[in-house]
């Protein structure tokens, strides 16, 4: 039977359905700051934040770093529309640490061709498939 505190989350990337199933609940991080998601959320569109998405089943759960992204937030369904999102086991972590090193770099170097936006997006995604590993 169908727990009723559960809602339908289903994550898309342009390349596949990445998750899709019922859930008590989800975390992530939006432009504006952290954000859980139960079942009756006020509805609302918020664009995504490098960090964790956490998603929170019934019996388990399990995190991704989440990159990129918007996400339709309806009182029973949530669909996340990810630019790129990785599973732990997707994730190479000496080519994560390694390009939190280059953007770390960037960001100390500040030459006038740095793009200190997308250096600081690197940094934030380094940081976030990282932080999955562990």
């Amino acid at each position: 039977m169908a727990d009723d505190r559960n809602f339908r989350l289903k994550v898309i990337t342009p390349e596949r359905v990445f998750y899709e199933g019922d859930v008590h609940m989800v975390e992530f991080n939006t432009t504006e700051g952290e954000i859980g998601i139960y079942k009756g959320h006020v509805p609302m569109t918020v664009i995504v934040s490098p960090g964790i998405l956490t998603i929170s089943e019934n019996s388990q759960t399990k995190n991704a770093a989440l990159h990129a992204g918007f996400v339709e937030i309806l009182q029973d369904k949530v669909t996340v529309l990810a630019e790129i999102i990785e599973w732990p086991a997707e994730i190479d972590k000496k080519r994560a640490e390694a390009a939190k090193a280059r953007a770390e770099e960037r960001l100390r170097t500040k030459t006038p061709e740095t793009d200190l936006l997308r250096a600081e997006t690197a940094l934030q995604r380094a940081i976030a498939r990282i932080s999955v590993l562990s």
